[in-house]
């Protein structure tokens, strides 16, 4: 009994000293646990931001610079219309950001490409996209009119809106209108004048031989087709064997003012076109700002390290109307030429 009695005190001997151990390691052990939660806290968030080789890594929005907020961006949605690429046909995408309302969706790549940047593209101020490939700029004078294009049997010309601006020695301006002549035929395309923009408007103008076309539908008659490319303010324009144009009015908006410093007032947006040309049956003799470089002989003389390459020699480009075969370059009706045969873009 004495025995058992000893052995039971000795047990709790060892209990209380065991406690007091644990009562003085307990803060270290708290300590422990709080920086192992903490590494593994960090150790989760780390797998969300990168997941490992066979996950895709969630995508990240950077925020935007403090007290500068990005203008509103409302990207046009598009889609491939040709039933010759089934698994691409009706797939809607978003414009990308650098042109989020002119864009179309290349059926090969199914992806979003950008209008403006595609051979045969006028856009902005105005920038050229010769069928060359190479991008250059052509400035020429507010309120005149200029050969785009001239070959024996089409003439482009186009008409140049703009304002001057007094730190600089030349105008800015845009493509507001282009006369095409063609067979016979005198084809209008222009944007009308607007001081504040509402794309649910129609601000496009278009006449055939001297008669207004109002596009309700598809207009068509022996040798040429206009249809819509979206409800109000684009168009595509095709004759057979001659050439497909599209063309979409858009403003100056208050965000692109102020970024280049056109100073847009509210009395004018400055609509105009962005333009895009595919030709078909070019002479080798072809001429007109963009009409040269689909000569197959044609080597650019523009300098290209420079930071905004501009095409020169305004003069002879120049033209005394919207119709006017008269530019120093025109081939306009001049016959016997040599015909390139096929596509050129």
């Amino acid at each position: 009994m004495h025995h058992h009695t000893s052995y039971k005190n000795h047990k709790f001997s060892h209990i209380v000293s065991a406690m007091r151990t644990m009562s003085s390691l307990l803060p270290l052990l708290l300590m422990f646990w709080a920086i192992e939660s903490h590494v593994e806290g960090q150790q989760h968030v780390f797998a969300l931001l990168d997941p490992g080789p066979d996950k895709p890594v969630p995508p990240v929005k950077p925020a935007p610079p403090p007290g500068k907020p990005g203008p509103p961006v409302n990207p046009k949605k598009v889609r491939c219309r040709s039933p010759m690429f089934p698994t691409c046909y009706n797939q809607w995408h978003f414009c990308p950001a650098e042109c989020a309302k002119n864009c179309f969706v290349d059926c090969v790549s199914c992806k979003p490409v950008c209008s403006c940047n595609f051979p045969g593209a006028v856009c902005q101020d105005p920038r050229f996209v010769g069928g060359d490939g190479v991008t250059f700029y052509f400035h020429g004078h507010k309120d005149q009119d200029f050969c785009l294009l001239t070959d024996p049997n089409l003439h482009i010309n186009g008409h140049f809106i703009g304002k001057r601006n007094p730190k600089l020695t030349r105008d800015f301006t845009w493509v507001q209108s282009i006369g095409i002549l063609f067979d016979n035929h005198k084809l209008l395309v222009g944007a009308k004048k607007t001081s504040t923009w509402d794309d649910k408007q129609d601000h496009i103008y278009i006449s055939f031989d001297n008669t207004p076309i109002t596009l309700d539908g598809n207009y068509q008659n022996s040798s040429l087709l206009i249809t819509r490319t979206r409800p109000t303010n684009g168009i595509a324009i095709e004759v057979q064997n001659k050439f497909r144009i599209t063309a979409t009015v858009v403003p100056i908006g208050e965000h692109e003012s102020r970024i280049h410093g056109y100073d847009i007032t509210n009395d004018d947006c400055f609509a105009h076109l962005e333009l895009g040309f595919k030709f078909y049956n070019l002479s080798d003799e072809v001429d007109g700002v963009l009409g040269q470089t689909y000569r197959r002989n044609y080597v650019s003389k523009i300098k290209m390290s420079s930071n905004m390459p501009v095409m020169g020699d305004i003069p002879k480009y120049s033209s005394s109307g919207i119709f006017a075969t008269d530019c120093v370059v025109s081939q306009f009706g001049r016959l016997g030429r040599t015909s390139v045969k096929g596509e050129v873009f």
